[in-house]
């Protein structure tokens, strides 16, 4: 089983409700795993979801222009901030 779809489904309704459009399986399992590791890098990213780093990028800026995910300082040495508040 695909580390994505484990958590797809509980995490996906959470975040439906605050955003009209739903977030795709694999931008919720990126939300998840930056949860479990501020520090995580995009490669380790694509390697954990088996998704091209293309692909991861692309996740990545359509979380930055919905407004969920931040990046923190420099690519190396900085960190994600998810900067919604995602138990209400």
């Amino acid at each position: 089983e695909k580390y994505s779809e484990k958590y797809s489904e509980k995490y996906s309704e959470k975040y439906s409700e605050k955003y009209s459009e739903k977030l795709g399986e694999t931008q919720m399992s990126i939300i998840k795993m930056i949860k479990l590791d501020s520090f995580i890098t995009r490669i380790e990213l694509s390697g954990k979801l088996d998704v091209n780093i293309r692909a991861i990028d692309k996740h990545i800026s359509i979380l930055k222009k919905k407004g969920i995910l931040k990046r923190i300082g420099p690519d190396k040495g900085g960190h994600w901030e998810i900067i919604m508040d995602t138990d209400k």
